[in-house]
């Protein structure tokens, strides 16, 4: 028969383009029902809140840890280069607090980075548990974790999301640093592997991934499953940045209606835009694994 291929014995794999055109369109849609349908925009801005409390200590953090080891102008070109993922107004925000920080004397950055650990982490760990729980919720959990396992949960995501961020923002900028100290530039003529938004889409990908797998049920996620609401969810987390920006450029009126706190508005947005994205890779995730379930549970014809 066309478009049927025998893999294994008893089994016959379905190859017909359309076919797996329309079961993806099926579990897309799917996803945005079970995104659209459950109440998630009180997790959304939960974990938006607790993310724009968290920022600004994290950058205090980094001028610190990072005046010991370079200058704090080094982490203010490092920070400064993952702040292009904003939009233009979030980073101008983002940008002047990186310039008082840097220009603010070394006893003075190590103390603020100090308090800023304590608040950092708070709002952090606070951040996480409303990422979880809301992924946990979009995705059907029947078995909840108790107090004590969903806080260590929430923890461990939080140390490997800053671990993880830690890596990549080493590897970006030991590249930028051997390119201008010694002329070294690796894969020369390749623009996309200097740039902030290639580092991001990898890290993005491969954190949400993992994120999906093992925080968002109790029971581990396919792998195939978690990778398809990683990837979708990082390509629309980038695209929500651009999309922000566009907006804001050229849509909103921002300075006008809010004023001084247009900054913190702009940032709010685009800092909801990326949770719903990442909310989506879960329902994603979810809906594929499903599908997937019922593929693999359908008596497969032999003939």
């Amino acid at each position: 028969m066309s478009g049927i291929m025998e893999s294994r014995p008893g089994y016959r794999m379905n190859l017909d383009p359309a076919h797996w055109l329309m079961a993806t369109q099926r579990v897309l849609l799917k996803s945005l029902f079970r995104l659209w349908g459950r109440n998630v925009m009180l997790y959304t801005g939960g974990v938006s809140f607790f993310a724009l409390l968290a920022v600004f200590p994290a950058v205090a953090i980094l001028i610190g840890v990072y005046s010991l080891l370079l200058t704090p102008a080094a982490a203010t070109a490092q920070a400064d280069a993952f702040a292009q993922l904003m939009p233009p107004g979030a980073h101008a925000l983002f940008q002047s607090e990186l310039m008082r920080l840097a220009h603010a004397p070394i006893r003075i950055v190590s103390v603020q980075s100090g308090v800023a650990l304590m608040i950092g982490i708070y709002a952090a760990h606070r951040g996480f548990k409303a990422l979880i729980a809301g992924l946990s919720f979009i995705h059907g959990e029947d078995e909840p974790r108790g107090f004590l396992g969903f806080n260590l949960l929430a923890l461990a995501t939080l140390v490997a999301a800053f671990a993880l961020m830690g890596v990549l923002s080493g590897i970006f900028l030991t590249v930028r640093v051997l390119g201008a100290t010694a002329s070294i530039y690796p894969l020369r003529g390749v623009s996309w592997f200097y740039s902030e938004w290639t580092w991001a889409s990898i890290g993005l990908s491969f954190g949400l991934t993992l994120v999906y797998r093992y925080a968002m049920s109790s029971r581990p996620v396919g792998w195939r499953a978690s990778i398809a609401g990683g990837l979708s969810a990082s390509i629309l987390s980038l695209a929500a940045s651009w999309a922000s920006a566009i907006y804001v450029k050229q849509f909103s009126h921002f300075g006008a209606m809010y004023g001084s706190i247009a900054a913190v508005v702009v940032m709010l947005v685009w800092l909801s835009w990326n949770v719903n994205a990442i909310f989506f890779g879960g329902a994603l995730a979810t809906e594929t694994e499903l599908s997937l379930d019922a593929l693999e549970a359908e008596p497969k014809p032999t003939s």
